[in-house]
């Protein structure tokens, strides 16, 4: 086994780089491919918006010419000048299962840190905020949310081997259409509408849905500040995660929830093509876009990911309007009948007991891992 940097304008490392999760989850019917052309852009330079300030490194483990490892390091100085820390973040992970696979990466990815500077290491964390996180540690009967990560069991001990230990976790919540609130529990948010004077709207098309984006990016930068990992949008990144949600968005499905005309909230929920992108197998080329359109109309899943009120506002009836339009997003859409509540932060006590209160059920985690250099 020998082990290379990889040359990201070499087309033969990309395309073994890229290659092999199709051969390593071959067998896996719950594992969902990431779209070829985001990994592609994550691995150049010139196109990513993350290389305007920060660098990656990307590793390959080599038995002959065929690939058995992969590995991203990055050194986000975004988040070390925010937080003022000196941590680098680790990525695209995968491996057979080989110890001696996972510690040459491993170690190649610590010596690239440390030659940075840097002296902490975790994730896995991608390289903007729209980039699914941390190793799936429960659930693995489960088929993952659009983007959100897949791996074998075996990754536990493969990281634990490595000397990382548990840093935080992430837990995805299941609803299917017997979820039913209160009728208190709408006229309490209700109340609240007409008290602090709170409106929830959707949006008609994606051209309406764009407009917004730098609004509802600048907000993300406000809500989301005590999330793991947080590094505020800049304005390319913004345009980049909000491509990539028009690309599976239907605008009805988003909410804002606004006063006058402040956005004091959000909601982020989309169709679940995940079976889609399975068959396409993550190429939106030839056949890709067919296979996503259809998906619209055949799914029966609805993920939410991404919701929340500004700090001023959650003690203000924001976060009960915030449920009704979750609630109201899937009761009345009779397409849909499970919905999938996406990494809500396991330190986020409030979110998680009140979406148990409501009936929604934990069944899915991912964990942050971490290591000292």
């Amino acid at each position: 086994m020998r082990l290379q940097c990889l040359d990201p304008t070499s087309f033969r490392d990309v395309q073994r780089y890229i290659a092999l999760p199709y051969r390593l989850y071959r067998d896996t019917p719950q594992w969902v491919p990431p779209f070829v052309h985001e990994v592609k852009s994550q691995l150049d330079p010139q196109r990513h918006p993350f290389y305007q300030h920060s660098q990656a490194a990307f590793f390959l483990a080599l038995e002959g010419d065929e690939a058995v490892g992969r590995l991203a390091v990055l050194n986000n100085r975004r988040y070390n000048q925010h937080h003022d820390r000196r941590t680098a973040f680790f990525y695209h992970f995968e491996a057979v299962n080989d110890r001696a696979v996972s510690r040459a990466l491993f170690d190649a990815g610590f010596d690239w840190a440390r030659k940075q500077g840097l002296d902490r290491l975790w994730g896995p964390k991608g390289f903007i905020a729209a980039d699914g996180q941390g190793l799936l540690v429960e659930g693995f009967a489960h088929r993952p949310a659009l983007g959100i990560p897949y791996n074998p069991a075996y990754y536990i001990e493969l990281f634990e081997d490595a000397g990382f230990t548990k840093h935080l976790e992430f837990i995805s919540s299941y609803a299917d259409r017997q979820l039913k609130l209160s009728e208190r529990f709408l006229q309490v948010a209700d109340k609240a509408r007409q008290r602090r004077g709170f409106q929830a709207i959707n949006f008609r098309s994606k051209a309406e849905l764009r407009a917004m984006i730098p609004r509802i990016a600048a907000v993300y930068n406000e809500a989301f500040v005590q999330v793991q990992g947080y590094v505020p949008l800049t304005e390319s990144e913004a345009y980049a995660v909000g491509e990539r949600i028009l690309a599976i968005a239907d605008p009805a499905l988003v909410k804002l929830v606004m006063k006058q005309d402040e956005i004091v909230g959000f909601i982020l929920a989309y169709p679940d093509l995940s079976a889609a992108v399975q068959r396409c197998r993550g190429r939106l080329w030839p056949l890709g876009w067919y296979h996503l359109k259809r998906e619209f109309k055949r799914t029966r899943w609805l993920n939410f990911n991404g919701a929340g009120i500004l700090p001023p506002y959650r003690g203000l009836g924001g976060n009960a309007i915030l449920y009704a339009e979750m609630y109201r997003t899937l009761t009345e859409r009779p397409q849909y009948q499970h919905a999938d509540w996406v990494q809500v932060q396991e330190t986020n006590y409030r979110m998680l007991n009140e979406l148990e209160t409501l009936g929604v059920k934990p069944y899915k985690r991912h964990r942050i891992y971490e290591r000292p250099l």
